[in-house]
This record gives C-alpha cells, structure tokens and sequence, in this order.
C-alpha cells in the first residue's frame, strides 16, 4: 500500500506504472499522470472514471486485455504476474466451483471473445462463478456497441477497486 502524497510525488514512470497496474490502457495511465496531484482519495477516483469515460474504445480493448479471462486460473498466475493478487482477489467466486461451472465459463467466454472479439469483462468482486455465467451468457445477446459500452463500465468498477487497494 502506498500513500496518495506518494502518489502525487511519484516521477512519472513511476507513477505510470502504478496506474498501468489498475488498468492496462496506456492513454488512462499517461492521463491520470498528468492529472495529479490528487486532493483526497474521492478525487483520485473521481478523476480516474472521468478519464475513463473520455477515452476511446481502442484505449478500452487495451485495457481488457490486461485481463485473463474469468475462470483462466493459469493464465492469471502466469501471464499477469503484476496484478495477480488483485485478480486472484476478484476472482475468488470462481475458486472452489464445480468443474462444470467451469467449462461452462470456458465455452461461454470462446463464444463471447467469438461475437465480440475481446474477452468478457465484468467485476467479479463478490460474485460467483454461477453468478458470472449467468451474467455471462445475459449479456450475449448485446450488440457490440452495448457489450462494448458495459464491459467499459464494468472496467471502471474494476479500476475504482484496483485503485482503492493500491491506497
């Protein structure tokens, strides 16, 4: 845990990469740099989904695929070893379910990344793996412009987590 002090203090870098850790857009990151200094924690936040929402969908595609894909404990613990704490946190629903929630998930996922071509994007926080199937397999009837539109939103939420555990 850092100190938001620190945060404001960080040489850029330092304080990209920090960002980069909550959310994998390069465009994000390099603004919320800039934004700093930060007054409080509700600033920080405040500043950090009003970049967000001003961003464009190649900046959001950049930062979902910073992610596994739900249920993809191997690719969690090998590919994104710098956030992989968080994400094992997240996807704590997932640990202990059954092994056909499991596949359930696998299959649901290739189906979405097939229709919409990125990966599933939800804030797992809290739920279930048969909550995030059911969630999953509601949202494949979406046009492109919508799931695009909720995985976004669902990434902010992430962020907004990501953000407040790295305080």
């Amino acid at each position: 845990m850092i100190q938001l002090s620190q945060i404001n203090e960080f040489q850029q870098d330092e304080a990209h990469n920090r960002f980069f850790q909550c959310c994998a857009s390069s465009r994000w990151a390099e603004e919320m740099v800039k934004a700093r200094p930060f007054e409080n924690t509700t600033d920080l936040l405040n500043k950090a989904e009003t970049l967000w929402n001003s961003l464009q969908e190649e900046d959001w595609l950049e930062a979902f695929e910073g992610h596994p894909q739900i249920g993809d404990m191997s690719s969690l613990r090998k590919k994104y070893a710098n956030t992989s704490g968080w994400s094992s946190q997240e996807q704590s629903g997932v640990d202990g379910s059954s092994e056909e929630n499991l596949l359930d998930l696998s299959e649901y996922n290739r189906k979405y990344k097939e229709k919409y071509g990125f990966i599933f994007i939800v804030c797992a926080t809290g739920k279930s793996a048969s909550q995030m199937l059911e969630i999953l397999k509601g949202r494949m009837n979406h046009s492109r412009s919508q799931e695009i539109s909720i995985a976004a939103q669902e990434q902010s939420k992430i962020t907004a987590i990501r953000l407040e555990k790295m305080l």
